[in-house]
């Protein structure tokens, strides 16, 4: 009998290895032909360690406000998204509008509108750390908002029947048998989002709200060693993306183990 052959897997083997490592060499290369070394050799690190309260102050800012906002909007969509499902139509068709305006306008003009023309209209002003949680907030809700309502969406009908035919009442059908599931399988995309929100707290250097970008810029200017700085900036950004990815992929496998 014929041994039927099995498929290596695409990038694997030492076929991958040998293209990662010239990627690696002529990306070397280029960095070695057009990087001015002598500005790199000239490079003094030492000015973070110089302004480490002052970075991380503005490390921790950009944490709340991520946090805050991520919070603040995931409650609001999962609200919006249960309300959603209501065979109200105008109900339906405002939280429609709601979630299109605040995805599809650019989030540095929501802020910048929510900080300087809000107040005109209502007469109440707001402080920048208001004005840039408000926006963040509100923008992360309406992306929340379809994110779990195709969670709920993709929950099996006979999941719904089932709830249904036991009597249970909305509270304990939505929190018991319809959202646990439906939040496992939005996991991936939650994550996505939160960590998309927390680059995004950087717009709110435009109305100087005091988180990273804001700080990195004043001491950029101050010291007049922006290389270092902004460097540190982007990798504290990296690593902390990376950190989330990676907290989340546990939490995928927690989850896999459980249903197993």
């Amino acid at each position: 009998m014929e041994t039927p052959m099995t498929e290596e897997p695409r990038g694997g083997g030492m076929g991958g290895t040998i293209v990662s490592l010239a990627v690696v060499v002529l990306l070397g290369l280029v960095l070695w032909r057009v990087v001015d070394w002598s500005i790199v050799r000239s490079l003094d690190f030492s000015v973070l360690w110089r302004y480490r309260y002052a970075l991380l102050s503005g490390l921790g800012m950009t944490f709340l406000i991520a946090s805050i906002s991520a919070i603040v909007g995931l409650s609001m969509g999962i609200v919006l998204a249960v309300v959603s499902q209501t065979r109200i139509a105008p109900v339906r068709w405002t939280i429609v509008a709601y979630v299109e305006v605040w995805r599809n306008t650019p989030l540095l003009v929501q802020v910048i509108w929510i900080h300087f023309a809000l107040p005109l209209v209502t007469g109440h002003s707001t402080t920048a750390l208001q004005s840039g949680l408000l926006a963040i907030s509100l923008q992360a809700s309406a992306y929340f908002t379809e994110i779990v309502r195709a969670g709920i969406e993709g929950i099996p009908r006979g999941q719904w029947d089932a709830a249904y035919a036991l009597g249970l009442s909305s509270w304990t059908r939505w929190t018991r048998v319809i959202l646990p599931p439906a939040i496992r399988t939005m996991v991936p995309a939650l994550t996505n989002l939160a960590i998309s929100f927390f680059k995004a707290t950087a717009i709110l250097s435009v109305i100087q709200v005091n988180e990273l970008m804001t700080v990195t810029a004043r001491l950029s200017n101050h010291s007049f060693k922006q290389i270092e700085l902004i460097t540190f900036a982007a990798a504290a950004y990296l690593l902390f993306g990376n950190i989330l990815n990676f907290g989340a992929a546990l939490l995928e496998r927690r989850f896999a183990r459980a249903d197993g």
